[in-house]
């Protein structure tokens, strides 16, 4: 008999499927095939590390959903899915049609269909198969239903976050105690990791961590580079709980930095402060955006700033690494309670975030280190 290990009260799980199948009704819906992972998680409360394999939920309008999986993943299932109902497939097995056969028997041959067709796993062949298998069935791309309810968090939701930024200033301590002449990135990113494992998180990232000229461009990653005097070194540390995700960057320079570098990192605090300040429920994102993007402009510190600004983060597994909320000039949405996001400013190879949450007032900062530049020991 498996003892249950479910992240979350099987009560919360009930109430997001209540969520899903109230908007499928309203869509005119009999079920939805969802294939991202996060999705599958988010409102079964099922997970495996093999998530990569081929598995989903049937989310019907009415009733309670049903998982296909590979049956290695039994043992996940009684431990962490709350609804009992699965179709497994074996190594043997012809897995598309063993899914097609679980759909027919649970929506008939004409059913109106959801389906997150732009989740990574659902490749080009597979719904191919399950299409051609169901010509009288009505198929609706819904890629936009389920993630657009997770953009909310709820209390528990954020309690995971906040251990998780816990994690991610213990990863931070142990690149600024790590980080020398001599040190390799290499080195640094293993001091990192086990700081943040033994700090709770699920995961050792490190994150975007690079130094030298790579330092001057974003998504850089660990290397055999030995660190020199002088050398920025860009970290954002990534850890996460239960897969739900805090970040944050600080700017560290190797054995020595001048007092201009001290003003950039000043000045980059300031203007992120700046904007965090306008966050609040109902503001337009544009608000907070246009503060960064006039501030570094109107200070010299880059010639054009095209990046985002805040994307939300919560529970995602790899390969995705934000949700799909994002602000930049064009951004439509406003700031609502139970947001949560990572924001983040860059200039000259110096970054500076945060992972906030927005309350019913401004926000919470969950990630709570100094706020400076960093200058290692020589």
């Amino acid at each position: 008999m498996v003892q249950p290990a479910y992240w979350f009260e099987p009560a919360e799980y009930r109430a997001r499927l209540d969520r899903v199948q109230a908007e499928l009704r309203r869509r005119g819906l009999d079920m939805l095939l969802a294939f991202q992972p996060e999705t599958v998680t988010w409102v079964t409360g099922y997970f495996t590390r093999g998530y990569g394999t081929f598995q989903f939920a049937i989310i019907p309008a009415e009733g309670e959903p049903t998982l296909f999986c590979r049956d290695v993943e039994e043992y996940y299932l009684d431990a962490t899915c709350v609804f009992p109902d699965r179709v497994m497939w074996n190594d043997s097995d012809d897995r598309t049609a063993v899914a097609v056969g679980a759909i027919i028997a649970r929506a008939g041959k004409t059913a109106s269909i959801g389906v997150e067709m732009g989740a990574w796993v659902l490749n080009a062949a597979r719904w191919e198969a399950i299409r051609s298998a169901l010509p009288q069935a009505r198929f609706q791309d819904q890629s936009d239903l389920v993630p657009g309810m997770r953009l909310i968090k709820s209390p528990a939701e954020i309690a995971y976050q906040r251990r998780a930024a816990h994690a991610a200033e213990a990863g931070m301590q142990a690149a600024i105690d790590t980080a020398a002449v001599g040190v390799t990135e290499r080195e640094m990113a293993a001091e990192i990791c086990a700081a943040m494992i033994r700090a709770g998180s699920d995961l050792p990232g490190p994150g975007v961590m690079s130094s030298g000229e790579r330092a001057y461009h974003l998504h850089g990653g660990y290397s055999d580079r030995v660190l020199e005097r002088g050398d920025i070194v860009q970290i954002e540390t990534t850890p996460n709980v239960r897969h739900y995700h805090a970040r944050f960057m600080r700017p560290i320079r190797v054995a020595e930095a001048s007092d201009d570098d001290q003003r950039l990192a000043e000045t980059l605090v300031s203007i992120q402060d700046a904007a965090i300040a306008e966050v609040r429920p109902g503001v337009p994102a544009t608000v907070p955006d246009a503060i960064y993007r006039d501030g570094v402009m109107s200070a010299g510190l880059r010639e054009t700033y095209t990046n985002k600004t805040f994307y939300s983060v919560g529970l995602l597994l790899q390969p995705n690494g934000g949700e799909p909320l994002e602000a930049h000039p064009g951004a439509t949405w406003s700031f609502q309670p139970g947001m949560v996001f990572h924001t983040y400013v860059l200039a000259r190879g110096f970054g500076m975030s945060e992972t906030i949450a927005v309350t019913e007032t401004g926000t919470e900062r969950l990630t709570n280190f100094p706020r400076q530049l960093f200058v290692s020991r020589g």
